[in-house]
This record gives C-alpha cells, structure tokens and sequence, in this order.
C-alpha cells in the first residue's frame, strides 16, 4: 500500500509541475507576443498604416497574444489549485486549438486555389495603399526580393496601385516597384529599372524583372523546402499534443486522489487521508481561491 501510495504521489508531483512549467512558459511567451502587438498597433495607429485587419501584423500578433496569455493563464490558475473545472476548461481550449489548427491546414492544402484566391484579394488591397501602409510597404518587398517574385497573381497587379496604374501621371505610371526588379547582390539598386514594365510581354522581362507572382512562389517554396515547414509545423503541433496528454492525465490523478481521499489533496501528499478544509466566503464566488481550515 505504502508502495503504491509513494507511486500515485511521485506521478502526482510529476505531472503536477510538468503542468505548471509548462503553462507559465507558455504564459509568458503569450504575454510577450501580446505586448509586442499592442507596440506595433500604437504605432500602426500613429502612421495610420494597413487599414486592412487581415493584413495587419500588430493585429495577428494581438490575436494570438490574448489567446496565448488566457488559456496559459488558465492552465498555471488549474494546475496550481487542482480544480478541475478550470483543468477541464484548460484541457478542451487546448485540443479546440489543435483541431482548429490541424483542421486549418488540411483545408488549405485541399482547396489550395481557393486559398491562393483569397490570399491574391487581400495582397491587392494591400497593393492599392502600397506606399501608405508602411508595413505592407516592407512586408511586400522582402517577400518579393526573397522569394524573387513581383505582385499577387504576377507583375500586372501593380496596375491598382494610384502611382503605378497606366493612368497615372509621373514617371511609375505603367512601372512596378524596384524590388520586383532582377538584380545581383553586389550592383547599386536601381530604382527606376521597372519603368514602363506593365507596356511590355512577360517575355521580355526575363532578365528585367520577377513575372512569377509571389502567392504560387511561396506556395513552391514551401513545397520544395517541406523538411523545413515539416519541422515548423511539429515544433507547433507537438508541444500542445503533449499540453493537451499532460492536462488529461493531471485531470485522472486529481479525479483518483478525490476519489480515494476525498475534495482536498492532502492525503495523497501527506501520505494519509485527512478531513476536508472548508471554503470560505471568498472561496465560494471563486473557485480557485485556497481552502481553509
């Protein structure tokens, strides 16, 4: 017996402190993000730039930072009082999370063109305040320098943009913007080297600028680098997979130990069951609040 009880309260402990680590440095990291998105949307409002939410880093990251930092929260309040309501609460928000997630992405790769689809209409958007929306501004040329593309679709995109419209006056009228332009590392950048790039055929931008759209060239990029996406994609997945087997299996130790003990936790720590503490006023309104003799 004595055997078995030193078992059940090694496990205990085991899970019980996986559990709480494991909730705070994800508490933590949500509250960091969460921070660093409200920054970045003082000063998106400051700039008014990225009118467009879907578009948006600051939102994404504020999004994600809330979600992060409540259900984390969650997890360190259940843990640390064994209530099982908050670690069941704790348990469903973090497999809904997974499932949405894998659900997210299996969609995706099924109705790829759908998404490409949607993808292209929201880059648009972004290309019509190009030079308005800083952070679009500079998300547009890394993608396009690094993935070597230019526009959604292809190079004809840039036909939205005000500056760059065939339409317009000025010297971008009918050009795309230098960073979809071919160039070596060690030339000076020209800026002016996509002038009247929209008057021309695909075939005679070969070795003047990107015709590829940048959409389908991330697309292949992660195709052709799918170790890489692979291990991005566990180094996400997995540790909520383990989340979600360390919460279940906290919840059956907590639900054994009331079982065999009774409400309170003391016998299995302890070594030996003892009467139930009650609860206090305050420990009424709020179930996570400590217990009293």
């Amino acid at each position: 017996m004595e055997r078995v009880l030193g078992s059940l309260r090694c496990s205990y402990l085991f899970l019980k402190f996986s559990l709480i680590l494991y909730a705070t440095i994800f508490w933590l990291i949500g509250g960091l993000i969460l921070a660093i998105g409200i920054y970045a949307e003082v000063e998106r409002q400051e700039y008014k730039t990225l009118h467009g939410v879907f578009l948006a880093p600051a939102i994404i990251l504020i999004v994600l930072g809330v979600i992060m930092f409540i259900v984390s929260f969650i997890g360190v309040l259940a843990s640390l009082r064994d209530n099982l309501c908050l670690l069941k609460v704790f348990l469903y928000m973090l497999a809904l999370c997974l499932i949405l997630e894998l659900a997210g992405g299996i969609v995706a790769l099924i109705f790829r063109r759908q998404t490409e689809d949607l993808l292209n209409k929201n880059i648009r958007k972004g290309m019509v305040n190009y030079y308005d929306d800083l952070d679009f501004k500079n998300i547009m040329d890394f993608v396009q320098k690094t993935f070597k593309c230019c526009g959604g679709t292809d190079f004809t995109d840039w036909q939205v943009n005000m500056y760059h419209n065939c339409s317009a006056p000025g010297p971008l009228a009918c050009a795309v913007p230098y960073t979809c332009c071919v160039s070596k590392p060690s030339e000076v950048v020209n800026t002016m080297c996509g002038y009247k790039a929209l008057t021309k055929e695909r075939l005679e931008h070969i070795e003047q600028i990107y015709t590829r759209g940048c959409t389908n060239a991330v697309f292949i990029w992660f195709m052709d680098n799918y170790k890489i996406m692979a291990g991005l994609l566990l180094g996400i997945l997995v540790p909520q997979f383990f989340g979600v087997i360390f919460t279940w299996l906290y919840i059956t130790r907590v639900e054994d130990a009331i079982e065999e003990y009774g409400h309170y936790m003391d016998g299995l720590l302890d070594g030996g069951p003892r009467e139930a503490k009650k609860q206090s006023k305050w420990a009424k309104c709020c179930k996570c609040m400590p217990l009293v003799d």
